[in-house]
């Protein structure tokens, strides 16, 4: 009998200090596995405000010293009383828990600790097997061997499901309170502690808002009755009331830049977009969310409605802005819907006479031209795209001077056949090689017909391709994504702005103030200039053939915007860019801008400015209508031009001015006495002739 008592005795101290050694080296060799944590991605806007998360699970972790005391007491309260007792695994818990449950003839209390539950949120599955509670508890142990207390608490904090579905103390904050989990009261950090137990039952988005309140309450007791706030305190917290965040729902801010930012990241960071919806990025864009809702305000003003099928009455809208400084997407529109289907702001559309400006800087270029330079304005021949296929371009309403017409001219009323003859002589090489330059990437045919918009181009692109002409001749690349930062917050990609000489600054300069006009009476835009409260800008209507595209691509020192308003199914309408895509832009320009002070471009070194003969392009002489232009430094003309203009000096007869309406009738009191005559003076030669240009000297009415 006693040697049975001794083999028992062995046994009983044995076997578990037998495997407690055999644990205990378990958990020495085995590592801690990298938790698959999904982690929402956030996108941000330039100024770091959130625009959306894009997330599996909705979750934005918090480091441990950022949470509150009273947040992790709350948990201890209610969760895990012994938490700071024991290390990992609580045998008198688990004792406790099953007298309760016996008692009750129910679940009532559970046996897991924190860090229990930790490991199988972290490491394992939900299956109830030996194998996987034997790894739970290594797991369980290697934790508490691993990390703090307190790093516990945040990481089960960071991994808990909330309800709503929210992962996660921060994103459970934000959505019911409306504020970071750093900033939560107590009495809301007891109803988030309340939450694991039944998430959905004790939302408080819920209906069970007695039962949320109760089990509140209860966490209160349970941190007074341990210790961490005292009962007036616990008192008072029961007292206050739950003040609940408006609820919203998903967020749809800036859906086609979101979706743009998607893309940019495939194409340029592949591996944070295979991770994107779970790898807990935060990702700062370049879009400025005021400037974003001006765009929105604009296409729900200007434009009408849209309809299912997108028809030609009620025309689809895309609009992009970029600072021309560097390039940055400051808001992006690619339909009149909030769900993104397609991207009209990256498809391309014939920009028709939105595209000449590239023509006249490329003339302006060789400086073999000026603004002072014409071509005649009547109907023409020109080469075709194919052989034996003769183009004949034709002015809008064929209209046509049958004069000579300047470049200020020909931009201000968009005159076809002058830009098609500028085309002619130019011929497309240079005007494709400066397109590229201004940003213009895809494919542009080697015809004629591209002087006039037929090469087809996104509105992002043909926006970019004006950022050279308000920015000193400096081609910019777009830019959505800035910085890209782990869950660690370590920057870990950055774009810098691109810039690269495309022109001149002078050219940039003299086609900007050409454009100018366009805005101004007699311009093609006129129409809209009072939005603009007198803010100095230039920009270009265009419109494809049948009224299929309608643009208006316009800019400030400031910003460079591009509207095209058509119908996704193409059809043909009476759409112009006047006043279809202009009135888009300058309501977009007058809401955005409204808070900048207005300046003007300042004239480069490499520009002068000189007086000239309107009707001949040379140096007036005093027989000369006039007009003051901006010329390339070495072209502003020498010679004088040697014309008298007689029908700009004979005079029209005069007429009495007409009165004003409303103006009250001269008085009728008598004339003040005349003063007496002076003396006559010494007899003098001859007065000249009354007429000014018979005292035109003599050596200029003398034959060149």
């Amino acid at each position: 009998m006693r040697r049975v008592a001794r083999i028992l005795l062995l046994l009983l101290i044995g076997v578990p200090l037998t495997l407690g050694v055999a644990f205990a080296i378990t958990v020495a060799v085995t590592p801690l596995p990298v938790p698959n944590l999904p982690e929402a991605t956030e996108i941000l806007d330039a100024s770091g405000a959130p625009i959306r998360r894009l997330f599996t699970e909705n979750r934005v972790a918090l480091q441990a010293i950022d949470m509150p005391e009273h947040l992790l007491n709350a948990l201890v309260a209610v969760e895990d009383d012994r938490f700071y007792a024991h290390h990992g695994l609580d045998p008198i818990g688990i004792v406790r828990a099953t007298v309760r449950n016996l008692t009750a003839r129910r679940i009532v209390e559970g046996g897991s600790t924190l860090t229990q539950q930790l490991a199988k949120n972290l490491y394992l599955t939900q299956e109830r097997t030996f194998t996987r509670k034997l790894r739970e508890a290594v797991l369980t142990v290697k934790l508490e061997s691993t990390y703090s207390k307190r790093e516990i608490l945040a990481m089960y904090w960071n991994v808990v499901y909330l309800g709503q579905g929210t992962y996660g103390a921060e994103v459970a904050a934000q959505t019911y309170f409306g504020k970071s989990a750093r900033t939560v009261t107590v009495a809301e950090a007891a109803l988030l502690a309340a939450l694991p137990r039944a998430p959905e039952y004790y939302s408080p988005f819920g209906y069970h808002l007695n039962a949320t309140h109760q089990r509140r309450n209860l966490v209160l007791d349970k941190m007074a009755a341990q210790g961490y706030i005292t009962p007036q305190h616990a008192e008072a917290a029961k007292r206050e009331p739950i003040h609940l965040a408006k609820r919203k729902e998903p967020a749809e801010e800036a859906p086609y830049f979101i979706d743009y930012v998607v893309r940019e990241l495939r194409t340029t960071f592949p591996a944070v977009a295979n991770d994107l919806y779970q790898g807990g990025y935060r990702i700062v864009t370049s879009l400025d969310q005021a400037t974003q809702r001006s765009a929105e305000a604009a296409v729900r003003t200007a434009a009408p409605p849209a309809t299912a099928n997108g028809t030609a009455g009620q025309p689809e809208v895309a609009l992009v802005a970029l600072d021309p400084a560097n390039g940055y997407i400051r808001a992006m529109i690619g339909g009149r819907e909030q769900r993104v289907d397609r991207n009209r702001a990256t498809e391309p559309q014939q920009p028709g006479s939105a595209f000449k400006p590239i023509v006249y800087a490329a003339a302006l270029e060789t400086r073999l031209y000026t603004v002072a330079s014409t071509q005649l304005d009547k109907p023409a021949e020109f080469p075709g795209a194919a052989p034996g296929e003769p183009w004949r371009p034709r002015n809008a309403g064929d209209q046509y001077s049958n004069r000579p017409a300047a470049m200020r001219d020909a931009l201000r009323r968009s005159l076809n056949v002058v830009t098609a003859q500028w085309m002619n002589i130019l011929k497309p090489g240079p005007v494709i090689g400066l397109a590229h330059r201004m940003g213009i990437e895809g494919e542009i045919p080697a015809n004629l017909t591209i002087g006039l918009g037929s090469a087809e181009v996104t509105p992002l692109e043909l926006t970019r391709a004006y950022a050279p002409l308000t920015n000193g001749g400096f081609a910019v690349k777009p830019i959505a994504v800035l910085r890209i930062m782990d869950r660690r917050g370590t920057v870990i990609a950055a774009q810098n702005t691109r810039r690269s000489r495309a022109m001149s600054p002078g050219v940039a300069f003299i086609v900007t103030d050409l454009l100018k006009d366009v805005l101004r009476p007699g311009g093609t835009a006129a129409n809209v200039a009072g939005q603009l409260a007198g803010r100095p800008a230039a920009g270009k209507t265009g419109t494809s053939d049948d009224g299929r595209d309608a643009w208006f691509v316009g800019y400030t020192p400031d910003l460079v915007a591009g509207v095209w308003v058509g119908a996704d199914d193409n059809s043909a309408s009476n759409r112009q860019g006047s006043t279809a895509a202009a009135p888009v832009w300058a309501d977009f320009t007058s809401r955005a801008l409204h808070d900048r002070p207005q300046r003007d471009w300042a004239p480069p070194a490499d520009v002068a400015r000189q007086e000239i003969c309107s009707l001949s392009g040379l140096r007036a002489n005093r027989s000369c209508p006039t007009a003051r232009e901006w010329f390339l430094a070495g072209t502003v003309p020498t010679e004088v031009d040697p014309t008298i203009h007689w029908t700009h000096l004979l005079p029209s007869e005069p007429s009495a001015p007409l009165p004003l309406p409303g103006a009250q009738p001269p008085p009728t009191t008598p004339p003040a006495p005349e003063p007496p005559a002076p003396e006559p003076p010494t007899p003098q030669r001859p007065p000249g002739p009354r007429w000014p240009f018979l005292r035109i000297p003599f050596r200029i009415l003398k034959p060149s």
